[in-house]
């Protein structure tokens, strides 16, 4: 069995020294030969080994020498070895230690005092220690602050043994008269921790008694006191005031270290205004003055615990907030705009939108390698803006739709979508933003933002000048017809094989053309139609983006540029009088048609048309061809009508999250009712006369009163052993991020005593025990409660197992009690989360690793499966329940969840109906780490057949 020390030393298992070899190294005169072995001997101690044979030659051949290296190592294996037998006696051989502990403690050098005494805050035989009390008293007088603090800290443990208030009665008398003697700042901080500890009224009396000198302390003692503050409030709230005094003075503190925890404290003790203005503005002064992201990161989480408890006093500082954006980092770039965008307010929002703009402009100017990244987050931060308050939308609107052609697609991809739901909401902006688009149109690079700015022009061109723009507008872009030449479609196979010519052609009786790729040309009339092979390259920043992508194969923005002209054409029937103007764009417009539909099925391209977008272009054509009165409503009306119930679902879908989020508070009935305006203010300070205000409010909002979910705790209880066993264990789990609290009741229920019964535990998966187990003694019909602490470094399914093992008086063997396993459930790291389509379709992809589960379950509803799956695996439905609706026999959904480690889990369900009834289909997880994957698919697995 392992053994506890406090150094931590790594030790390979895989070549064990013998005790024979490490008793003739330290019999020998070679001094680095020694070190080893009883570095070795240190080592085999740890891991169990007990080598009593080494005892006698460390007392020799070690312990007479002067060198500091081997009077360390000498007292680590002093701390190591057993200095009792069976019974807790203590062996007669550690005399000779105590011997050398007094010699050391009167050494004339001042570290081998020092660590000696330190040595001694590490040994519970009160026999050993007894008669060295005398020698480690006398160290409190040195002259040598080094050796001081030592015995300070030697004094205390030595008090707070089972039995060292009678061994040291006076000790609190004597260490608060070296407190109010001593000088040195470490030496000092000892001494107020020991009375802070051991005699608490005192360390509080000298603490007031001061007051007025707690800003001149140290930082190591200024952190102490604190400590004590916390702990007195949290025992005795109606003493915080005096206390809260102190605080605010520190806050002016030189030392980070002790603002931070000033601001800290002073949170946890006021819900005063002032009081959290003052610990905000600390917060604030912390996250300017630190370089370190770390700090910066941990600083923000204090500020989002801030908004979310005291979101009225936060409010109002959300300038400052806005501060911590200088910062080049882009996670505390998007931390920082996560905490300001639950602050906005209809007062602050012109000034909030105001600086994300200037923010916007400067990433245009700046070299950094992530301004993309950085000025997605602006944007997306804008639309939430613009969405909450549609009275800045026109303020930012136009700025953003200069970056349609971001070389970042996902920023353009943002922005696109922006200007989509900005020109619904807002009926006023429609006409400056289709101008606008119009205007900037060709800069669009990328095809998806192309395929949504179709969209809007198709929906909300309305008038005929507006229609007739966007009509010539698409056609500048695809540029001239045909895409290809037909003399060329024989010439392209062999196109490879010559060598490539220059882009672009000069001949005699030059004018300008646009080429098959979208770049210019100069040609003469005689050779018009003698047109270069196309090369599939993007198009010049003049115009052609749109045939430039088309001649990359990508015809599902075809099939959305044929849509989009169709409904123009549809709508300038109804806005141009003219007959001949509305043939003339029909006729312009099926010519695209068909060029595109030749362009697919020619050799020219790789890859031909698919035939998703064959059909969608064939029926714009036939619709243009023969409109009726229906379809043309459907066309120009029901998608825009889909879109504004999209909006008004997403809107809903966003308030019930916020109303999930609100803390629900229920005051009781006989609850006390404190009347403020009757009160005694006597003596009273303005933060104390608000922090009554503040806790009145909380008491009758309910805010104190925290229910406990006993039938859950109940749930967590989980039987170790069988009733019949002679050991009876049960364990209380609790699982609080990223540790796993084992709290194991263990019951002796035999007529003798069991001696070193130890819980000795093994893990499988992500999970590390933090403690080597202790031995215990259990009285005959007793019970003993053992912690065990498991750190988690992912979300996997990990298996907790061991045994407990014990010896008897009767019995020599030792008697081994097989626990039951203990399972750690993935749903209690994992939490229903929410993510835009767009980011879970670009986390779909990026992420390798998939778990495919087959449907298997006698649940024959699938909404009522759908139901059960999200449940059962504590995740959140992203797809909108309108998709949901109707009875179709098919149902795909998409589910979303974060773990408390920042993993993402996404879930693709797929089912249908069969004839028979049965359900069948799949359930997708797709991870970034393996571990989830499968511990996912294994919970599903488990429960789809509709247990428990």
């Amino acid at each position: 069995m392992e053994k506890s020390c406090t150094l931590l030393i790594h030790f390979d298992k895989g070549t064990p020294a013998i005790a024979n070899e490490i008793k003739e190294a330290l019999e020998g005169n070679d001094v680095s030969a020694k070190v080893d072995a009883m570095k070795k001997a240190i080592m085999l101690l740890l891991n169990g080994e007990t080598l009593p044979q080494l005892f006698i030659t460390i007392v020799r051949y070690v312990l007479p020498s002067e060198d500091h290296t081997f009077q360390k190592l000498l007292l680590l294996y002093l701390e190591i070895i057993e200095k009792t037998d069976a019974k807790g006696r203590v062996l007669p051989e550690m005399i000779l230690i105590c011997q050398n502990l007094r010699n050391n403690l009167q050494h004339p050098n001042e570290y081998i005092r020092g660590v000696t005494l330190r040595f001694l805050c590490r040994l519970n035989e009160t026999e050993i220690i007894e008669p060295l009390i005398p020698s480690v008293l006398q160290n409190l007088e040195h002259r040598h602050p080094f050796i001081r603090r030592n015995a300070i800290l030697a004094v205390m443990s030595i008090y707070k043994l089972p039995q060292g208030d009678q061994l040291l009665v006076d000790a609190p008398d004597m260490i608060e008269k070296v407190l109010s003697t001593e000088q040195d700042p470490s030496a000092k901080r000892n001494a107020f921790l020991m009375l802070f500890t051991c005699a608490q009224e005192r360390a509080t009396n000298y603490l007031l008694t001061h007051v007025d000198r707690v800003s001149e302390w140290g930082e190591l003692l200024q952190m102490v006191v604190l400590e004590l503050i916390r702990k007195v409030c949290r025992t005795n709230r109606g003493e915080k005031a005096k206390y809260i005094k102190i605080i605010i003075a520190l806050l002016n503190s030189p030392s980070t270290a002790v603002i931070y925890e000033c601001a800290g404290t002073l949170v946890s003790l006021s819900s005063a205004p002032s009081a959290i203005k003052a610990a905000a503005n600390t917060y604030f002064q912390l996250l300017l003055s630190q370089s370190d992201n770390n700090v910066k990161l941990i600083v923000l989480d204090r500020l989002n615990e801030l908004k979310s408890s005291h979101r009225d006093v936060m409010v109002d500082l959300i300038m400052d907030v806005l501060r911590a954006l200088s910062s080049p980092n882009l996670d505390i770039q998007r931390k920082t705009l996560d905490i300001v965008l639950e602050l906005i307010t209809p007062r602050n929002i012109n000034e909030v939108v105001l600086l994300l703009k200037k923010e916007v402009v400067k990433t245009q100017t700046g070299e950094l390698e992530k301004n993309g990244e950085y000025r997605q987050m602006l944007i997306q931060a804008i639309h939430s803006c613009a969405i909450k308050f549609p009275e800045v939308a026109s303020t930012v609107v136009h700025l953003l739709m200069d970056f349609l052609g971001d070389s970042n697609v996902a920023s353009a991809i943002d922005v696109v979508v922006f200007v989509r739901e900005i020109i619904e909401t807002n009926p006023k902006l429609r006409v400056s933003i289709i101008t606008r688009l119009l205007d900037t149109f060709y800069q669009i690079r990328a095809a998806r933002v192309c395929s949504c700015a179709l969209w809007i022009i198709g929906e909300y061109c309305l008038s005929l000048s507006e229609v007739e723009s966007a009509i010539a507008t698409i056609k500048q872009c695809l540029g001239d017809l045909p895409f290809y030449s037909a003399s060329e479609e024989g010439e392209a196979t062999d196109a490879s094989k010559k060598t490539p010519q220059a882009s672009s052609i000069t001949i005699s009786s030059r004018r300008p053309a646009v080429l098959a790729d979208g770049t210019y040309a100069t040609q003469s009339a005689a050779s018009e139609t003698a047109f270069s092979p196309p090369t599939i390259v993007q198009g010049s920043l003049a115009s052609g983006n749109l045939r430039s992508l088309l001649l990359t194969g990508d015809f599902f923005l075809g099939a959305v540029v044929a849509c989009t002209l169709t409904k123009l054409v549809l709508r300038l029937e109804e806005v141009q009088p003219s007959k001949v103007e509305v043939n003339k764009a029909t006729t312009q417009t099926l010519l695209i048609l068909v060029s595109m539909l030749q362009l697919g099925q020619s050799h020219v391209l790789p890859h031909p048309i698919d035939n998703d977008s064959y059909d969608r272009i064939v029926l714009c054509m036939r619709l243009l061809c023969n409109t009726s009165d229906e379809i043309r409503k459907i066309w120009l009306q029901s998608c825009r009508q889909s879109f504004v119930k999209m909006l008004s679902e997403k809107q809903l879908r966003e308030t019930e999250e916020l109303k999930a989020k609100a803390q629900v508070s229920h005051a009781q009935p006989d609850d006390l009712i404190d009347f403020y305006h009757l009160k005694s203010r006597k003596g009273m300070s303005q933060l104390e006369l608000e922090d009554e205000v503040q806790d009145d409010l909380k008491r009758a909002t309910g805010e104190f009163v925290k229910d406990a979910d006993d039938a859950n705790k109940l749930n967590r209880i989980l039987q170790l052993t069988g009733f019949s066993d002679p050991v009876y264990a049960e364990a209380y789990v609790t699982v609080h991020h990223y540790d796993i609290v084992l709290d194991v009741t263990v019951i002796n229920r035999t007529k003798e005593t069991l001696q070193n019964l130890c819980l000795e535990l093994a893990t499988m998966g992500d999970l590390k025990l933090v403690e080597r187990p202790q031995n215990y003694t259990l009285a005959p019909e007793s019970s003993k409660q053992i912690k065990a602490n498991i750190k988690v470094s992912s979300t996997e399914t990990g298996v907790i197992f061991g045994n407990i093992v014990y010896e008897t008086s009767n019995v020599l063997e030792r008697t081994v009690v097989v626990l039951n396993d203990i399972h750690i459930d993935i749903m209690d790291y994992i939490s229903p989360a929410v993510c835009s389509d767009t980011a879970f379709r670009t986390m779909w992809a990026e992420f390798e690793w998939e778990n495919k589960v087959a449907v298997n379950t006698v649940i024959q509803d699938e909404k009522e499966f759908l139901n059960h799956i999200i449940k059962s695996i504590n995740m959140k439905c992203l797809t909108a329940p309108s998709a949901l609706d109707g009875e179709c026999g098919f149902l795909a959904a998409n589910l979303y969840a974060k773990s408390v480690f920042g993993e993402d889990a996404l879930v693709n369900l797929s089912i249908e109906k069969q004839a028979d009834g049965k359900l069948s289909g799949y359930i997708r997880i797709r991870s970034k780490t393996q571990g989830i994957a499968l511990s996912l698919g294994d919970k599903i697995t488990l429960k789809q057949k509709g247990g428990s």
